[in-house]
């Protein structure tokens, strides 16, 4: 069975956790020895960790047929928006920080036989414009390969998926790690939805990694619940480099918030935390690893509330920097307002690090031995650190059960999972 998958990002090259969840998703199917992956990305950078996969540049690939492409009105049609890090911010904060506008073009562009088309793989003030690019290549690279199903990941990579399909007739399951209402706080981008939804609508089979996505795409997108399976993310397993990290001990208590510093996350109920537990313990210090666009609002609500020199930040952190940090920290903290699932808070207990999850997260479907709370209810949360951090026998035993618990979430067990919708899509389509 040859799988021809689309995704965006891939490690070490990856910007949250997206890319993680391919790699893993792909080094899961490498066990079922029927399935072959190609793996296509707009642009690689020579340092994938690609041992699982044939990785695929977009941008090296030569179209194959003169395209025309009318960008009113053509066969491929599209509103050309100024998208810096478009996924990661609201529709608000991007008019205020971009001075956002949405424009139709009206000239046609030819794209030759021949031509390779240069894509940045980033979020960047083109991304729109790629996305309908990588489209475009997506054509050539189904007409060029056999394969018997298109996988795709994410909203970005599904106008491609969907020009796969039109021109080669295979079946397409697309893959929902995060919806736009998750990202955005229920401030929708037109444009995103739009894709979004049109992904969704020409997706045989549709896989997401919670039943609160799952609920999403029923309740926010109008999707029948029969065409969408559950399928939970996990883990890749400790690798040696990482095993001889030592817990890093010191006497003052660390606390980690480690993700993107936007809307979606929560990192004001963390400062709301963190000014409540400081007012109750001394040897306390609370750490928000990540980048996002409320950085900045969040460095200035931690001065008004004066506790500034106990709140560090550390800025975005990758690969062996997240294990670090995690293994300086005594406790864990996911306070999101809509998580499709949560890769991180996993990555926390393998590192023998106690968690506090909100119940807004799917991750929370999927684990025991965590803390949950309502993201809201900071007095809750902040209980719930003094309590982990004073008792210590409470920290060893949501530590050593997490740590049980989440070495025995794989990836292999999702990919036989993701296999069998395969085979079910499969078998519909032939019937």
């Amino acid at each position: 069975m040859n799988i021809l998958m689309f995704g965006w990002e891939f490690p070490p090259n990856i910007s949250g956790g997206l890319g993680t969840a391919c790699y893993g998703i792909v080094s899961g199917l490498s066990a079922c020895r029927d399935v072959h992956v190609t793996f296509v990305v707009p642009k690689t950078y020579g340092n994938e960790q690609s041992e699982n996969v044939q990785l695929i540049s977009a941008e090296n690939i030569p179209v194959g047929s003169e395209i025309f492409r009318t960008l009113s009105s053509g066969a491929i049609s599209f509103v050309d928006v100024p998208s810096k890090l478009v996924p990661y911010l609201t529709p608000e904060s991007f008019s205020e920080k971009y001075q956002f506008h949405s424009e139709k073009k009206e000239l046609s562009e030819v794209v030759k036989k021949g031509t390779k088309i240069a894509f940045s793989g980033k979020y960047g003030p083109n991304l729109f414009d790629e996305i309908n690019k990588y489209a475009i290549v997506a054509k050539t690279i189904a007409q060029e390969n056999q394969f018997d199903l298109i996988h795709a990941h994410d909203w970005l990579t599904f106008p491609a998926a969907v020009a796969a399909k039109k021109i080669s007739g295979k079946p397409l399951v697309i893959h929902v790690h995060s919806t736009d209402f998750d990202r955005s706080g229920g401030a929708i981008n037109p444009a995103i939805f739009a894709i979004e939804k049109q992904g969704m609508d020409e997706a045989d089979q549709i896989i997401t990694v919670s039943n609160l996505t799952k609920k999403r795409l029923v309740d926010q997108y109008q999707i029948p619940s029969k065409k969408i399976t559950t399928v939970y993310n996990a883990i890749e397993p400790e690798t040696n480099s990482i095993c001889t990290l030592k817990k890093q001990k010191h006497k003052e208590k660390i606390v980690t918030f480690l993700g993107r510093i936007t809307i979606q996350k929560g990192p004001e109920y963390f400062v709301d935390v963190a000014r409540m537990v400081i007012g109750r313990m001394k040897n306390v210090h609370f750490v928000m690893a990540g980048s996002g666009e409320l950085r900045d609002k969040i460095v200035e609500l931690c001065v008004r509330h004066g506790i500034s020199d106990r709140f560090h930040f550390t800025g975005f952190l990758k690969g062996i920097e997240v294990t670090r940090m995690l293994r300086k920290s005594d406790l864990f903290i996911m306070p999101s307002v809509s998580e499709p699932f949560g890769i991180v808070p996993l990555e926390a207990m393998q590192a023998n690090v106690p968690i506090i999850i909100s119940r807004q997260s799917g991750v929370a479907e999927l684990i025991k031995n965590a803390v949950k709370t309502d993201f809201w209810d900071v007095h809750a949360m902040a209980d719930a650190v003094h309590a982990i951090l004073k008792y210590k026998k409470l920290a060893k035993t949501l530590t050593l059960e997490g740590k049980t618990e989440v070495d025995n979430l794989n990836w292999e067990n999702s990919a036989r999972e993701i296999r069998q919708v395969y085979m079910n899509t499969l078998n519909k389509k032939a019937s």
